[in-house]
């Protein structure tokens, strides 16, 4: 249960829990920052008119090559 729980999926992208957790965090944290953009841009549209999707892209080409890498 546990094996599955927190090893399964690092592994079926070949990675270590440790590894798998800093890279979902990063992304979280990223996410976050572009949260908050967003909900700036939303109450004062002249600021961080590009932040959200600009960085919406990056992550996704990010996502992308990790995924080609590990075969996913």
């Amino acid at each position: 249960m546990l094996n599955r729980v927190f090893l399964e999926h690092p592994h079926s992208v070949d990675e270590s829990y440790g590894a798998h957790l800093r890279a979902a965090l990063s992304f979280a944290m990223v996410m976050l920052a572009c949260s908050l953009a967003a909900t700036v841009h939303a109450v004062l549209p002249c600021l961080f008119k590009s932040t959200a999707s600009k960085t919406i892209a990056q992550l996704h080409d990010t996502m992308n090559a990790r995924a080609r890498k590990s075969g996913e």
